[in-house]
C-alpha cells in the first residue's frame, strides 16, 4: 500500500513457509511491517519472519482492535486493509515479543505451577478421604508424604475398595513425580544462569522468583529506565498531587508467597 492506495493483495496460509514464499518474492515491495495478534506472535511466525530479515512488527492488540472497530463490516480482508493503513501512517503501538529462550522458560514455570496446583492434589486427597469415610475408614491427620501409605493401610483388607482407590493414588503419585522432574530442571537452568544467581543474592529471592523475573524482563535494553520495569509485573507507583505538590511515591508491592510456592 503506497499513499493510501492498494497496489497488491494476496491470500496465503498462516504458515512461515507460505508467508516467506510470498514476502521474499522480488515482485512484491513491502514498505511496512507485518502485524499479528500477540498470541500468534508466539507460535513461531514472528521468529521465522524476523530471522529471514523481514520488517515484522507485533502490535498491541487492544489498540489495533479499537481502531478496526470503526469499520462497518468485519471481514478478514477489511481487517488486513485496515492494519495495512495503520502501519502505513504509523498509527500502531509495537510490543516486545519475547525471545524463544524466555518463552521456553515461561513454559517451564507455567507447567511446574500447573502440576503444583494445590487444587489438584487437595481434590484427590479430599475425594479419597470422603469416599473412604462412607465405609467407616478414617484417614485422620497424616502428612503429604505418608498419605498414600495410610490409604493403602486402610483398604488393605478390602480388595474391592483397593481396586477403586489405586487409580487415584497412581495419578497423585505421577503428579508429584513430574513436579520433582520439572523443579530439578528449573534448578539446573538457574544454576547455569549468571543473572539468576545474582538475583538470588537478594534476601528472600529463590530460584523460582529469580527465573520468573529473568524470563519476564527478557531483554533489559527494551526498558527506558528501571522504573518502567515495575509495570510489567503489575506494580504501579502511588501518586500524590495537590496544588504545587507533585510526589511520586514508591511502587505498591504485590503480595508474594515465599519461593517454595508460587513465583510473583
Amino acid at each position: 500500500m503506497t499513499t493510501g492506495k492498494i497496489v497488491r493483495e494476496v491470500k496465503v496460509a498462516s504458515e512461515p513457509e507460505a508467508l516467506l514464499a510470498v514476502l521474499t518474492n522480488p515482485a512484491y515491495r513491502f514498505q511496512n511491517g507485518l502485524d499479528w495478534k500477540p498470541g500468534r506472535c508466539r507460535n513461531g511466525l514472528f521468529s521465522a519472519l524476523a530471522e529471514a530479515g523481514l520488517p515484522v512488527i507485533c502490535v498491541e492488540t487492544r489498540h489495533m482492535r479499537a481502531v478496526l472497530k470503526a469499520q462497518i463490516n468485519k471481514t478478514d480482508r477489511n481487517d488486513a486493509r485496515g492494519i495495512a493503513q495503520m502501519m502505513r501512517v504509523g498509527l500502531y503501538r509495537p510490543v516486545h515479543v519475547k525471545t524463544l529462550r524466555s518463552q521456553k522458560l515461561r513454559m517451564l514455570l507455567t507447567h511446574r505451577k500447573l502440576l503444583q496446583s494445590k487444587a489438584i492434589a487437595i481434590a484427590i486427597e479430599n475425594d479419597l478421604r470422603a469416599t473412604l469415610r462412607n465405609f467407616g475408614l478414617k484417614v485422620g491427620v497424616v502428612g503429604t508424604v505418608k498419605f498414600e501409605t495410610r490409604i493403602k493401610e486402610l483398604v488393605e483388607n478390602v480388595p474391592d475398595l483397593a481396586m477403586l482407590v489405586e487409580p487415584l493414588l497412581i495419578v497423585r503419585r505421577a503428579l508429584r513425580e513430574q513436579i520433582v522432574i520439572l523443579h530439578r530442571r528449573l534448578l539446573v537452568i538457574v544454576r547455569d544462569d549468571d543473572v539468576c544467581r545474582r538475583l538470588m543474592t537478594v534476601p528472600g529471592v529463590g530460584p523460582v522468583v529469580a527465573l520468573t523475573y529473568r524470563a519476564t524482563v527478557d531483554v533489559p535494553a527494551r526498558f527506558r529506565n528501571s522504573k518502567a520495569v515495575g509495570a510489567v509485573f503489575g506494580l504501579t507507583p502511588s501518586k500524590y498531587k495537590s496544588g504545587e505538590i507533585d510526589r511520586t511515591r514508591r511502587n505498591i508491592a504485590m503480595r508474594r508467597r515465599d519461593d517454595a510456592g508460587d513465583a510473583l
